[in-house]
């Protein structure tokens, strides 16, 4: 047991306090257990609020760099309006349900890059004092493993995944930020993209699916990018061929990307615009396509995508990867 003490806003000699999570990680969507055990500290106190923040390091694209910060996706309330005595022990237990857009951390074990956390913060006789900061695992809702694993089967090799600050537009994203999961191609496809990149827009009902195809600029040609919107029903995962379904989509997607490459200079198409970033907007083209082909399971949880991970470097201490205190309620602006 590890209790952190508040030497802020509540002023040294305060409560201390240590948040202890359920192990194993959570769902997009799902329930996030634990509890809240607090110390007195020299003097008898009331505690007003007791708050748990989700928390995520995000990337924002400036103009000529991209600068790291911390913003808050969620605020839960799960306790307060007690007296908490000088030296005295506390425990307040909680369940809180998590937005269901809330970014991957790992799939089958692996660190797939994102690094989110549960903040907790202390409010006593009006002011608010941040305590106690959890590593929160995410794992991947089954529609969305089961995409990632086709996306495997199909010759597609995971290389990284970040948390990107904005909104993409054309989409029913409501947090402020959204996961980019970059994929390599295989050799087939090498020559018309160089990666492919996924998100997941996860909603009660199902996922939309935004896949972004991306052509660096050769020595004769310009760069560029082509974006598609696909649909997917949650219920619809042990009934979909998903290596059929995702292949389909890719191949709407590396079309409609070849076609761009062809298009006469000069010939704007309006639904090529790139996903957002903060103030730049996007537009997302693409036909809606559902998750209802018949066929197959999804691949095998031992093979997929997770063959091709690029080992990423995991944060030893959460803190660590929250430095930056001052940003946590950063937020993403979505131009009209």
């Amino acid at each position: 047991m590890v209790f952190k003490k508040l030497l802020g806003a509540l002023g040294v000699g305060g409560p201390s306090v240590d948040t202890v999570l359920e192990p194993g990680p959570a769902l997009p969507g799902g329930l996030v257990t634990g509890e809240v055990r607090l110390r007195g500290g020299g003097s008898d106190v009331t505690v007003d609020r007791i708050s748990l923040l989700l928390v995520a390091r995000v990337e924002t694209e400036g103009q000529d760099e991209e600068h790291e910060g911390t913003v808050v996706l969620e605020r839960f309330t799960v306790g307060g309006g007690f007296r908490l005595a000088e030296e005295a022990e506390h425990t307040v237990p909680f369940t809180v349900t998590l937005p269901w857009e809330t970014p991957i951390t790992e799939l089958h074990g692996q660190h797939l890059g994102p690094v989110l956390g549960i903040r907790t913060e202390l409010e006593v006789a009006g002011a608010r004092d941040k305590g106690d900061l959890d590593a929160l695992a995410v794992g991947p809702l089954p529609a969305q493993e089961a995409i990632l694993e086709a996306f495997g089967q199909l010759g597609y090799a995971f290389r990284s995944a970040d948390l990107e600050l904005g909104h993409i537009r054309g989409t029913g994203q409501q947090l402020p930020c959204y996961q980019e999961i970059e994929i390599l191609p295989p050799a087939g496809h090498a020559h018309a993209v160089n990666e492919i990149e996924v998100t997941f827009i996860a909603t009660p009902g199902g996922l939309e699916v935004v896949i972004e195809a991306d052509k660096r600029a050769g020595l004769f040609s310009d760069g560029h990018d082509t974006v598609h919107r696909f649909t997917a029903s949650h219920h619809a995962v042990p009934h979909t061929d998903w290596n059929a379904q995702v292949d389909a989509w890719l191949k709407e997607v590396i079309a409609g990307h070849e076609a761009r490459a062809t298009r006469p200079s000069g010939v704007e198409h309006h639904g090529d615009q790139h996903r957002s970033g903060p103030g730049t907007g996007a537009m997302v083209a693409g036909a809606a396509a559902g998750g209802a082909a018949a066929g197959g399971a999804a691949a095998g949880v031992a093979v997929g995508v997770v063959g091709g991970m690029v080992a990423a470097e995991v944060v030893d201490e959460i803190g660590d990867a929250f430095e930056e205190e001052g940003d946590e309620d950063a937020g993403g602006d979505d131009e009209g």
